[in-house]
């Protein structure tokens, strides 16, 4: 890392200081304290300050300890969409000393009944729209305590009455379910207050976080993020982007749910260590929605995915947006396109800056200057504290502008998966680095560029195919929408391109593309096989997957 120090943002410190906090409760606490009067979180036209996010977490920290009996190390899993109470549930779990298993509730039965079983969770919080699904699965695993809420539980009196007939009886979004001595939210706030805060010592050592990543190579796995973990990338993350910020006085959109690392570390605690207000999105699909949620707010922060910015930018509506007072865009999770990047800046005036990491870097390990005046094409430069190598199939590190597998080493690398080692042994280098699985290449300012996903690279006759590439050409082009290229058996070959795409003008045909493409990519590059989708599949936060893409060719 010290050879790129010189390149490092003004004000940006080469080494994080790991002992201000000693937890990730010691951050909310100096929140709660400096910025009581301000507003903490807003959703669905509630706003909580910072004052009552303190007693609320306070309240519902209790109740786990005082009512469950539940101890400093058992695990919550916190089943919720973006709504109050999971800040609420979230920060009081970590206030008991409770380790929280951040759990998608869009999961099918068999893959919530792998997580619960896998975690050992003693309970588990519930939106009640999902509650028919844990029904199914709560009996098979260590779970003893349901809590279940309803989408308008922290709204207040009448509106959140309303809020709950009408999603109950009226759309009928809540299937019927029956379990056993489950605990509504608000009785669980209630009686947390007869119990108060327990004191419970935490330090960078426990297990805040069983974060478990998207299962897409086998089965889900648990990175184990300690307080330690998440305060050094807190440390990290706010530093690097806090040379412009305004205490106190940040409102940042948090469309990305929070069960997601990414806007977990990002959004919920860094901008909350800044004393932000976050305004969560419930439904970010719902695009009309959104921009109509965006139309009322002086926005001065987004985080998103590319195709979130993508879907944003070609929905009615949102170039008619205020944005003056919009001063950073992030992006992450999976890769930028060039042509999303550069319409972004052309819309909003502000550039879309790109960071790098993963669930078992609490995320952040790289970031780009937050002063950069137009999209780079890289991931950016490994931020405080964090070291980042190229190496080969042996571990040799590479010669710069050479592909290789990227490293990362430094305090935000997790403990390792839960309960696996021998998995956790497959990315963990002898000398603490913890490898990737991405093919990155490293300039000589020490800028990291991300060619792809190792096993997503496509093998034409020899010659490596890296699809970011191919679909950064394809989404350039004006009548596509969406696009993700995979590799494809072929005889003479071993295996060619086929780019899977979304048209955004229906006159789009395959020559059209194939000719595109034969204009800016190499012979062996330029996609063979061309399918027209209607929509693409994602995961949970809108990255394409490529792997189901894979598998139903072979089907």
């Amino acid at each position: 890392m010290s050879r790129w120090l010189d390149q490092y943002p003004q004000g940006v410190p080469h080494q994080i200081d790991m002992n201000e906090f000693d937890s990730v409760v010691a951050v909310l606490e100096q929140s709660v304290a400096q910025y009581a009067d301000r507003p903490a979180f807003s959703n669905m036209g509630r706003v909580v300050s910072y004052a009552e996010l303190d007693q609320l977490t306070r309240q519902f920290a209790g109740f786990l300890t005082g009512q469950l009996g539940l101890k400093k190390g058992d695990r919550l899993a916190i089943m919720l969409p973006n709504i109050l109470q999971y800040p609420v549930a979230m920060f009081g779990a970590l206030r008991a000393g409770l380790t929280v298993v951040n759990t998608n509730p869009l999961y099918t039965a068999r893959e919530l009944r792998h997580q619960l079983d896998d975690s050992g969770a003693s309970a588990v919080l519930v939106l009640e729209n999902f509650a028919h699904t844990l029904e199914q699965v709560v009996g098979d695993t260590q779970v003893k305590r349901v809590i279940i809420t309803g989408i308008g539980d922290m709204l207040p009196g009448l509106k959140g009455a309303i809020t709950n007939f009408v999603i109950r009886h009226v759309k009928k979004m809540v299937p019927a379910y029956n379990i056993d001595g489950a605990v509504p939210f608000r009785t669980a706030l209630k009686s947390g207050s007869r119990h108060g805060l327990p004191e419970v010592s935490i330090n960078h050592e426990d297990l805040a976080f069983l974060q478990y990543t998207g299962g897409t190579t086998g089965v889900a796995k648990g990175a184990m993020l300690s307080h330690g973990n998440i305060v050094a990338n807190l440390q990290q993350s706010s530093a690097w982007i806090g040379t412009d910020i305004k205490l106190g006085n940040e409102l940042i959109i948090t469309a990305l749910p929070l069960y997601h690392i990414f806007a977990l570390t990002a959004n919920c605690l860094c901008f909350m260590k800044f004393g932000a207000l976050n305004h969560l999105i419930t439904n970010p699909r719902d695009m009309a929605g959104f921009i109509k949620e965006l139309s009322g707010l002086r926005f001065t922060a987004i985080t998103g995915v590319n195709t979130l910015f993508n879907g944003l930018l070609n929905t009615p509506g949102f170039k008619e947006l205020d944005f003056s007072s919009l001063r950073l865009t992030l992006g992450g999770g999976m890769a930028v396109q060039r042509a999303v990047a550069e319409n972004w800046k052309e819309v909003t005036g502000v550039t879309l800056v790109e960071a790098y990491g993963l669930t078992e870097t609490s995320p952040a390990a790289c970031i780009n200057p937050m002063d950069l005046e137009e999209y780079n094409g890289f991931i950016g430069l490994p931020i405080s504290s964090t070291e980042a190598q190229i190496k080969d199939t042996e571990g040799a590190e590479v010669s710069l502008g050479e592909a290789g597998e990227l490293c990362i080493k430094g305090p935000q690398v997790m403990q390792g998966y839960w309960q696996r080692p021998e998995e956790t042994a497959k990315v963990m280098t002898d000398d603490g680095f913890l490898r990737t699985g991405d093919m990155a290449v490293m300039n000589e300012q020490g800028f990291i560029k991300i060619v792809d996903r190792k096993k997503d690279m496509i093998l034409v006759s020899g010659f490596n195919v890296y699809p970011n590439e191919i679909e950064d050409v394809v989404a350039s082009h004006p009548g596509v929408l969406e696009v993700a290229a995979i590799g494809v058996p072929d005889e003479k070959s071993g295996e060619i391109v086929k780019i899977c795409v979304v048209k955004k003008d229906q006159a789009l045909t395959e020559q059209d593309l194939k000719s595109f493409c034969k204009e800016n990519l190499t012979g062996y590059k330029v996609p063979r096989v061309v399918e027209f989708f209607d929509d693409l599949p994602k995961t949970n936060v809108g990255k394409i997957l490529r792997r189901e893409l894979r598998d139903q060719q072979s089907a």
